[in-house]
């Protein structure tokens, strides 16, 4: 009955967060303004300026795409990172309080994680060495 009732609670929570993210798409198109929609344009070019920059940095289209994908990925890893923590600690130590296998896992997703996280972060790093190794 409990098992049940906490599916029933994440599924109500996941179909809150989905009709939240819809309202408020709804809501936002009415409510820009000009001042907003130049802000959001100021925004769009300062990352295109971005990618510009990393490919001026690698004098290479593909190289310089590559290298600016790995940064975003590096920064969004961190946060998403501290998101699949909580997640595996929830099915290690609430989960798993019933059952050894799921507490096993709940570790394993634990370690599986932070190696992602590990490598997302490095990754940047390893690239821009063997580029400017390779263009020598």
């Amino acid at each position: 009955m409990k098992k049940k009732l906490l599916i029933m609670t994440i599924l109500a929570i996941i179909i809150m967060i989905f009709m939240s993210f819809i309202s408020t798409k709804v809501f936002a198109d009415n409510i820009l303004n000009e001042n907003t929609q130049s802000k959001l344009v100021e925004i769009k070019e300062s990352q295109a300026k971005s990618l510009e920059e990393y490919q001026k940095k690698y004098d290479s289209d593909a190289y310089g795409f590559t290298a600016y994908v790995l940064h975003v990925v590096q920064i969004y890893s961190i946060p998403l990172c501290f998101l699949g923590i909580v997640i595996s600690l929830i099915y290690k130590v609430v989960i798993g309080k019933r059952n050894i296998e799921n507490a096993e896992k709940g570790l394993g997703m634990i370690i599986a994680v932070v190696t992602i996280t590990i490598i997302c972060q490095v990754l940047p790093l390893v690239f821009a060495v063997v580029v400017k190794i390779g263009k020598g």
